[in-house]
């Protein structure tokens, strides 16, 4: 994952962000992503959204792997963060630590983006969503 403004996402977490800017921490599962030069040339995105990252994927293509809005509270993200913490199936699942520590600060920043919001579902609504209400599915040694 490389870019500049990756700062931007965490303001607080600069040198940690400057620590795995040359590492491999994303898991790029993506086929149909979107290359720099073809977002900037789209005036839809690139008036909307700034470029963050970037990624490789399998055949070396470099495709925009995370996007912030300009003016709204929204973050994209064509990569799967979640991966590195939580899916031990393939081998091309980064989990070194600075992997794993991505996947927590971007769980972080999206729990504190969630917490600016104004709504505030009732609290048995709360309680109807809980995870525990829900049979995990177990995977298998694939993933």
């Amino acid at each position: 994952m490389k870019g500049d403004d990756v700062f931007w996402i965490v303001s607080n977490l600069n040198i940690f962000f400057v620590k795995i800017q040359a590492s491999e921490v994303d898991f790029p599962l993506q086929q149909y992503g979107i290359s720099p030069e073809r977002f900037q040339e789209n005036t839809d995105l690139s008036s909307f959204f700034k470029i963050l990252t970037t990624s490789t994927d399998e055949d070396d293509k470099v495709y925009v792997s995370t996007a912030q809005a300009h003016s709204y509270p929204v973050t994209a993200f064509q990569w799967h963060p979640e991966k590195n913490a939580f899916e031990w199936g393939l081998s091309r699942i980064p989990h070194s630590e600075d992997a794993v520590q991505v996947t927590q600060h971007v769980a972080n920043f999206f729990i504190s983006e969630a917490r600016k919001s104004l709504n505030r579902p009732p609290a048995r609504k709360v309680l109807d969503n809980l995870i525990y209400n829900y049979s995990p599915t177990y995977c298998g040694k694939a993933g």
